[in-house]
């Protein structure tokens, strides 16, 4: 994993069509802020280098020659939950995008997209943002604003440790807004330090292994709804 801001972001790639990996490829290699560690082209010799090596970013199609590219979402989010996870492909409808999202993804970009636009949405997730295709964005708000509320109250949610505290809920209504790290540590008066303490925990106590999966969970639980509400500050 990345050790500090001078070092390359090292990149991952499991892409089956040989042009587009090759131009993916090509551009990473030319962004002296990446770094290419690997290429496939199916699933199998993917996950048999994620048993052995880990990976700041992992950039994935789905449809693969052996399998499905969810296989090697499921296996990099568990292993290395730290791993930022873009799916790049042509499928766009719902039951496909949020199968990606809840298995780990981040980030959902659609192949028509240049291939030096992916490479500069690699930094940006680094940063601490969520990048998607417009049209994948709209798809995801309409989901969020469609879910059903749910009431959370202390007689469903028993064990006290696997609550949420309010510093914990805020921060995953900015990372809903779509917030960098860096700008949810400034607006609630936190180090990224500390910040990054809170996600950790955040994802141990609702039993993800994403950001965008942590956000599906806290709201299906009801902890809070996608209106804005004002953050309450100086409380850490």
């Amino acid at each position: 994993m990345q050790e500090n801001e001078s070092t390359p972001v090292s990149v991952l790639i499991v892409e089956d069509d040989r042009v587009t990996r090759l131009s993916l490829s090509l551009a990473i290699e030319r962004n002296s802020k990446l770094k290419l560690v690997s290429a496939f082209d199916s699933v199998q010799p993917a996950l048999t280098w994620l048993e052995t090596n880990s990976v700041d970013v992992l950039l994935t199609d789905l449809g693969l020659p052996d399998g499905s590219g969810l296989e090697i979402i499921s296996a990099c989010a568990q292993r290395y939950p730290e791993c930022a996870i873009l799916v790049l492909t042509l499928a766009k409808d719902d039951d496909t995008v949020f199968s990606c999202l809840r298995a780990g993804a981040l980030g959902y970009l659609l192949k028509d997209a240049r291939a030096m636009d992916i490479a500069d949405n690699i930094l940006r997730v680094m940063a601490g943002e969520t990048p998607m295709s417009p049209e994948i964005a709209r798809k995801v708000l309409a989901q969020i604003r469609g879910e059903k509320k749910i009431e959370t109250t202390p007689g469903n949610i028993t064990p006290t440790e696997d609550v949420l505290t309010r510093r914990q809920t805020e921060v995953l209504e900015l990372i809903a807004r779509g917030n960098s790290y860096v700008e949810i540590a400034g607006l609630l008066f936190i180090s990224v330090a500390t910040l990054q303490n809170h996600i950790k925990s955040i994802y141990r106590k609702l039993s993800v292994h994403s950001r965008g999966e942590a956000v599906f969970e806290a709201q299906r639980r009801g902890y809070f709804q996608p209106e804005r509400r004002e953050i309450e500050r100086g409380d850490s």
